[in-house]
């Protein structure tokens, strides 16, 4: 049976930095920036603008079919958009996947990692999952980067979508809880949430 779906329905995700809120109407101009742009060279774009609004239609509707979704990450200051996060399955997904887009402009700044450790946990904890994946280009090495700062391993015994990306299976719940990994993971998100932090090398976004 599918979900009945209303925004408030979803459930509010907060960190120390952000708030997810799923996604609503007035969020879409961010989101269509971005997927009509060099940025989504990763995920099946740039998009045309009809594109870019049959997949925010999907990203809503996907709440309502699944029972979850992306959420929307805001700046817990300015209430601004950054990006989105959440758990992902559309037809044709061989797994439930852990997915991220981070807004041009708003990337080095640990933003993806906060909210995707936060997600990864509100799936684990609130709806049971036990195993997630991460569905990556090959070339996209910022979120290679990101993929393994949350200890994902890359899986060749996973289903791939199309052949063209590389699978990176998170850590279950039992392997998180209580570890060195996840103890680094809200170390550094700390660390971001310092504004005399300057992180050294790549940014994890």
């Amino acid at each position: 049976m599918p979900l009945s779906f209303a925004p408030s329905t979803i459930p509010v995700i907060e960190t120390r930095r952000l708030i997810l809120r799923g996604p609503e109407p007035q969020d879409y101009p961010n989101f269509k920036a971005t997927f009509t742009s060099y940025r989504a060279r990763f995920m099946g774009g740039p998009l045309n603008p009809y594109e870019s609004w049959m997949l925010y239609a999907a990203e809503i509707g996907h709440w309502q079919i699944r029972g979850y979704g992306m959420w929307m990450i805001h700046d817990r200051d300015t209430d601004e958009t950054c990006g989105m996060a959440g758990g992902w399955k559309p037809a044709m997904w061989p797994e439930a996947e852990i997915a991220w887009v981070i807004w041009p402009g708003k990337e080095g700044r640990g933003i993806a990692l906060e909210a995707t450790h936060a997600v990864r946990g509100y799936l684990y904890g609130a709806l049971g999952w036990d195993t997630a994946v991460s569905y990556i280009d090959p070339k996209n090495l910022d979120s290679i980067r990101l993929a393994e700062r949350l200890g994902a391993v890359k899986d060749a015994e996973a289903t791939p979508v199309d052949g063209n990306d590389v699978v990176y299976r998170h850590p279950s719940p039992a392997t998180l809880a209580g570890s060195q990994l996840a103890h680094g993971i809200e170390m550094e998100i700390g660390h971001y949430a310092d504004p005399l932090f300057k992180p050294k090398g790549w940014p994890i976004d």
